[in-house]
């Protein structure tokens, strides 16, 4: 303004020298026109026209990226993610990334712009901010899955920084007797500890089916085949940030299979239609009308829905009350792991079937594994007489001779 003052009618002289910056001016691949300055100190026009030239090229061999997209802070790009990502996978899988998130991710990384996340920072703060194998495993998933997506969208930015990430808190490995289940004289302690009500829940019918608790809480009269006696397990109930919710499929697809029942099981079937008196009705999931609880054959004791917390909370007070519970604290984690729990079912059953002859194929079938390597390699324990089967085995015939010198 001191070099060329306004003129007396309110407008500035016309300015027929270039003194300041350079502009390069080109549309992106939508058309939408775009403008980068240049400073006579940074290059003035050599450097405008450089970019143009670069940039132009960049458009029509569709490489160009726009720099202001990666300026996204990264709790406005999960927004976006999540728009698409809420309604991928099995319930319980999306209520877990979304804790994930909200404890973890958002708290340090939220209000940085996408562009400014570096490699060593994050590895710094998986190693040193993040405690426990599955924690940090499970934050470095969803951070790459949301990196990974931002470099598929028009490159927001140009490398995922979350590529190379190393989980370096090692897994916990647990004793063989953090994993077996109680032997037949510790159920039988736990189970004269419970309340009588989840006795028939527990002993009479988790012991004897090695159902998931999802899948005998969700468990709905329809599903029962009285001249069969067994039970259809066609969905199950699940938690969806503390609500209880059904979910229209079991854990794996495998999962849809038929249990049959031995004759404590049906005896508790028959306990539960007795006191409750189930509708045999097969209301559609997600009309809005909640969980039929009516059709609900396993419920607890004042007639809701069973859940895993309702039956840990019973299930723990009888084996602290049978003296057989360990409780043990995760040094890396500070959380405090139990044993027994109501997941241990599964073992005895699956072990109990291994011991009994059942072929593979068949247990994998009635517990709904996807394949039977797995059930006999996660569920399978040795049998409680198995030491002295190996001891004798072992030891072997004696003949009465010793060897002398």
């Amino acid at each position: 303004m001191e070099k060329y003052p306004p003129a007396e009618h309110g407008e500035r002289a016309p300015r027929r020298d270039c003194v300041g910056p350079w502009q390069a001016r080109f549309r992106d691949p939508t058309g939408a026109q775009k403008a980068r300055n240049f400073p006579i100190k940074d290059g003035g026009k050599k450097a405008a026209e450089a970019f143009l030239d670069k940039t132009r090229t960049a458009v029509r061999e569709r490489r160009y990226r726009d720099p202001k997209r990666g300026e996204i802070r990264l709790a406005a790009w999960w927004e976006i993610f999540w728009e698409i990502e809420q309604e991928k996978g099995r319930l319980g899988t999306r209520a877990r990334k979304l804790g994930i998130w909200q404890k973890h991710i958002e708290p340090r990384w939220g209000g940085y712009r996408l562009v400014d996340l570096e490699y060593m920072a994050l590895q710094h703060w998986l190693t040193h901010g993040l405690k426990g194998h599955d924690t940090q495993k499970k934050a470095k998933e969803l951070l790459h899955a949301m990196l990974d997506a931002a470099v598929k969208d028009g490159e927001r930015i140009t490398v995922d920084p979350t590529l190379h990430l190393t989980v370096t808190t090692p897994r916990v490995k647990r004793h063989r007797d953090d994993l077996a289940p109680p032997t037949a004289a510790q159920y039988a302690l736990i189970h004269a500890a419970l309340p009588a009500y989840y006795q028939v829940i527990l002993r009479d019918f988790a012991h004897e089916t090695g159902m998931r608790p999802g899948e005998y809480a969700g468990l709905r009269e329809h599903c029962i085949d009285d001249e069969e006696r067994v039970v259809h397990i066609k969905e199950i109930l699940v938690s969806d940030g503390g609500r209880l919710v059904r979910q229209a499929a079991p854990k794996t697809e495998s999962g849809f299979r038929t249990v049959p029942l031995t004759d404590r099981a049906w005896s508790a079937v028959e306990f539960m239609r007795a006191k409750w008196r189930p509708a045999r009705t097969r209301s559609a999931i997600g009309d809005g009308t909640g969980l039929h609880l009516e059709e609900l054959v396993l419920r607890g004791p004042r007639g809701a829905a069973l859940n895993i917390n309702n039956l840990r909370r019973p299930w723990r007070r009888a084996t602290d009350q049978a003296g057989v519970s360990r409780k043990v604290v995760d040094k890396e984690t500070g959380r405090t792991r139990w044993w027994p729990d109501v997941y241990h079912y599964r073992d005895r059953v699956t072990s109990a079937l291994h011991h009994g002859g059942v072929p593979e194929k068949d247990a994998q079938s009635f517990l709904g594994h996807d394949r039977g390597g797995k059930v006999t390699w996660i569920y399978t324990h040795e049998s409680e007489d198995a030491r002295e089967s190996v001891r004798a085995a072992l030891e072997g015939p004696r003949s009465g001779l010793r060897a002398v010198e």
